[in-house]
Parts: C-alpha cells; structure tokens; sequence
C-alpha cells in the first residue's frame, strides 16, 4: 500500500516455473478491474509476471500522491530484481502515466524530490527494455475534468438522474479549475519526462482506436510521431471500431500479436544491454590491470633507485660517493662526475656470467689456484685505505734453458 495507491504482484504459479521477464501496470480508476485482469492474465500466459500499481482516483491531480505510489512501486521492483535481473516493460493504460508512470520516469533519472540509490537506478535503467501505451498517454488539458470527472461506480449509483447530473457538474467544474491553476503548468513536465524515457532504450507500442473519445486518436499519434522523431522504434497499432481500452478484448488475435512482438523484442534488447556491460567490464577490469602494472613499474624503479644508492654509499663497495659539500670544495667536480657515468655504464653494459661453462674456463685460466709464492707490496692509498700491489715471483727467474741440440 501507499499514500498514492496500491501495487501487488501476479506470477506464475509453477515450481520449475522461470518467467521471462517483469511488467509493471501502471493503472488508475478508468480502467476496470475485470479489463485489468485480462490483460494480466495476457501477460502470464506468454510467461512475464506482473507488477501491477493502482493509482488513487485523486493521483493525476495531486503530483505528490503519484510521486509516493511511484516510489514504492520502484522499490518494490528494486527488491526483486536484486534476487535476480531480468527484462523489464512498462506498461500503461487510460490515464496511468500521468497517475503514476512519469513520477517513476522521473525518479529513475534523478529529476523528482525522491532519489532511489546511484546504483539502485542504473540497474532500472539496464533492466527497461521496452514500453505499451494503451488508449494512453492523455493530453490534460482543462477539458479532462470533464472526461474523468466520475468513477463509474458513482456513475452507477442509483437515484435520480438529475442528482447526479448535478453532482458530476459540480465535480467537474472544481476539477477544470485546479487543472487551470495547477496542471497547466504541469503540462510540460509530463510530456518531457515520457519523451525522455526514450533514453532507456528499447522499443514502444502503442494501441490506440479512432472512437476513442477520452484519449483522442491525434494525441496518440503526435506522440508516436515524436517519439521516431527522437529515435525511438515504435509500432503504432489502430482500430477503428473499439473503445476507450477495448482493442484487446475486440480484436485479440492482433493485440496478442503486437504484445508478443514487442516482449520478444525487449528480451533481445536486454540482452544487448548485458553484452555491452560485459565489455564494459572487461574494459575496466584491463584499465585497472594496466593501472596497477604502471604502479608497479614506477615503485619498482623508485626502490631499484634507493637500493642503489644505498649499496653506492656503503664503505665497501668499488666507488664513493662524497657529499655534497666535498663535491662543491673539489676542483675536480665535474672530472669525477665524468667518471661515476662511465663507471654506470659499464657496469649497466651487458656482462658475461661467472657461472657460465665459457666464463669458468676464463676464470680457471686467468686466476691461479695456487697464490703461494706471490708478492703482495702496499703503496699508495684510496680515500686513506692502503690498495695492494702484487707481483707474482716467477720460479724459473735466472735459469737459463739450455737447447737440446
């Protein structure tokens, strides 16, 4: 229940039973409950559950009521679509969408007091894959009072024919009035908030009779032709002989026709929808790869940099590294700086390893195993430590090598 209305499911009863997809019925008073029915009962033979919302008789004149049903109805839908996401129609009939369906519109894109959760509204957007207009949208204008003046079971209350025409002038006329004060200005934000659901993607129907008098047959085709205009695929159904919301009971075998059509044609949207979220994936997955490779590369090359500086000052290693102020007091700056990238560069050149078959034979050739007999004599220093000068005796120094012959 809601302070606009009521909503309640209908599925399918079956225990290995998997519906295709959801419809939500957007529905006010205009629309008979045994007309309702029917059309759900459509719905659930060709395998969709349905979410059906029943809007208050005062909802189209009150905004804030259909904001209220709205809302709950999209959290209702929110609920299940978290057990498990799957092709969604929006369904409207007679005065519907201005009821309740374009508050919903409005609250999915963010543009009505009621916010759903960023991502609560990005699953909607992915899971709309199609819209059914029958006998609807109906252009409110200060006629419509009029029109939607009594619900038919004042209509049928019994009495004198003249309390009741006075009555339904009475309403009627307070009604023409909070239409020129209230909903003329509204006028524009219904119709934006229906022509910008064409952003959800997905195709449209729309049935629709010439006799129609409630909703006038130029309505429904100006808003057809604008709907293409936007880019939108519709399909424009026409009958000549039904009335308000009776295409499908007249003429069945078309109507079941164009709903089939139309679901077949949102699951294959849906599913569109999905690949491209798929490959949006993985286009974000590889961004982040590419991301966290590039971090790595550069931490790498930040702790490469500080271990070399590390081993470069260390009081063992093959060169020194003065400070700063010894640099700026030596002459010779600029010489030892020549020399430090000389030494980088070799030791940065390609190198043979010791451990290879061909460097050990060098090593075993150049490097005696046997250093008795050597010389070791220190002179000169390095930075104050000794360096050693070796000089190997040669045991066959002063021996003359007499020839044979």
């Amino acid at each position: 229940m809601s302070s606009g209305g009521r909503f309640y499911w209908e599925r399918n009863r079956g225990v290995e039973f998997k519906a295709k997809g959801i419809i939500v019925v957007f529905a006010w008073v205009s629309i008979s409950d045994v007309q309702l029915n029917d059309f759900v009962a459509l719905y659930s033979s060709l395998g969709w559950n349905s979410l059906v919302s029943r809007a208050d008789y005062l909802n189209p004149f009150i905004p804030e009521r259909a904001t209220s049903l709205a809302f709950s109805v999209l959290v209702e839908l929110v609920k299940e679509l978290r057990c498990g996401i799957c092709p969604v129609v929006l369904a409207s009939f007679s005065g519907g969408s201005k009821a309740c369906l374009y508050k919903a519109l409005q609250i999915i894109e963010g543009c009505s007091d009621v916010e759903l959760s960023l991502e609560d509204s990005r699953m909607l957007t992915n899971c709309i894959s199609g819209q059914i207009y029958d006998s609807d949208p109906i252009e409110f204008t200060k006629d419509l009072g009029a029109r939607f003046a009594l619900h038919r079971s004042i209509l049928r209350m019994p009495g004198s024919l003249k309390l009741v025409s006075l009555f339904a002038k009475g309403v009627t006329s307070g009604l023409d009035a909070l239409f020129i004060t209230r909903f003329g200005s509204q006028r524009a934000e219904y119709w934006k908030s229906l022509y910008s659901s064409v952003g959800l993607g997905g195709p449209f129907l729309i049935l629709c009779s010439e006799n129609d008098d409630v909703a006038p047959f130029s309505t429904l085709c100006d808003f057809a032709h604008n709907l293409q205009d936007l880019g939108a695929d519709v399909k424009f159904v026409k009958c000549n002989t039904t009335t308000h919301v009776g295409h499908y009971k007249q003429q069945s075998v078309q109507y079941t026709a164009a709903v089939t059509e139309l679901l077949e044609q949102a699951v294959s949207v849906f599913s569109g929808k999905l690949q491209k979220l798929g490959e949006r994936s993985r286009m974000d997955d590889m961004h982040d790869e590419i991301s966290c490779l590039i971090c790595d590369l550069q931490n790498a090359a930040v702790d490469s940099n500080q271990s070399f500086r590390r081993v470069a000052t260390g009081p063992n290693d093959h060169f020194f590294l003065p400070s700063s102020s010894e640099y700026q007091n030596s002459r010779e700056f600029g010489s030892m700086q020549q020399e430090r990238r000389d030494r980088l560069s070799h030791r940065s050149s390609p190198s043979m390893s010791a451990n290879s078959l061909l460097g050990q034979a060098l090593f075993d050739v150049c490097v005696p195993k046997n250093v008795e007999g050597w010389d070791i004599k220190f002179s000169g220093s390095l930075n104050g430590e000794p360096f050693a000068s070796v000089r190997r005796r040669s045991p066959f120094r002063g021996i003359k090598h007499r020839s044979r012959l």
